[in-house]
């Protein structure tokens, strides 16, 4: 699935995974049938992204139930759903079957996922839940803050992997600040890696500051969308991911050893 490719050791080749929700923002904001996600999501793929992920939320405020069948069935690269940890979205996910489903904290008044899911509370729910998900299938994916806690917790649920929530980082207002962040992604991936998880990244990571998250070797994928679809607004979709895909891989070559 797709062409994501592991390197010598512990070094870890970098992928892209394109969050396509925004398309789908730009399609309800006038009820219309385009653009269509779908349509979006071959351009993506022919581009070289490593895979797509959506968000079906519980407001269908973008992504629809329709959207997530039509890619399930149609994708040559690997389907990300990103969910709620409830029974309906269980329910659609059991049905679909996508590659991967990663579990996110939701609140309907937020306007994007505002932190990581708090595992480390939830343990034995997770367990079942993502017991449940696996039995399909499906790998399923915490998406968690850059915590010891919270990554322990995920090993302890059974989820073969994380996606460590890197929008403090992308949210920072110093040097000091954004050093600090870093550093605690640096830590989570690291501690990840140890114990066996597959660690993805991702949220609020753009064009200016994506350079030292990909250079971090224990991440395998980064998940980056409203960026490049603001970008393929003036620029191209194609040309958009291209170019966010040629600044992770810069990165990564120019840090051989590693963090």
């Amino acid at each position: 699935m797709g062409n994501q490719e592991s390197l010598t050791g512990d070094r870890i080749d970098i992928g892209l995974g394109v969050n396509i929700d925004h398309v789908a923002t730009l399609r309800q904001a006038r009820g219309t049938r385009y653009p269509d996600p779908l349509q979006a999501a071959f351009v993506v793929q022919d581009a070289g992204a490593n895979g797509i992920t959506v968000h079906l939320r519980e407001d269908r405020r973008h992504i629809r139930d329709d959207d997530v069948q039509r890619l399930s069935a149609s994708l040559l690269i690997p389907m990300n759903l990103e969910m709620a940890a409830t029974s309906e979205m269980l329910a659609i996910a059991s049905r679909i079957k996508p590659e991967e489903c990663c579990l996110v904290p939701e609140r309907r008044e937020e306007l994007t996922t505002e932190g990581g899911l708090n595992a480390a509370d939830k343990i034995p729910l997770l367990r079942d839940y993502s017991a449940s998900l696996t039995a399909t299938g499906t790998r399923v994916s915490l998406f968690i803050d850059p915590e010891p806690r919270q990554v322990e917790a995920a090993a302890e649920i059974g989820a073969p992997i994380i996606e460590l929530h890197t929008g403090a980082y992308a949210d920072s207002t110093s040097r000091g600040q954004r050093r600090d962040e870093l550093q605690r992604l640096q830590e989570a991936a690291m501690l990840a890696h140890t114990l066996g998880l597959q660690v993805n990244a991702g949220h609020g990571l753009n064009y200016v500051n994506v350079d030292d998250v990909a250079a971090v070797s224990q991440i395998k994928i980064l998940n980056i969308g409203h960026a490049i679809v603001a970008r393929a607004v003036i620029h191209g979709l194609s040309r958009a991911v291209m170019d966010m895909k040629q600044l992770m891989q810069q990165a990564r070559r120019e840090n051989r050893k590693g963090f």
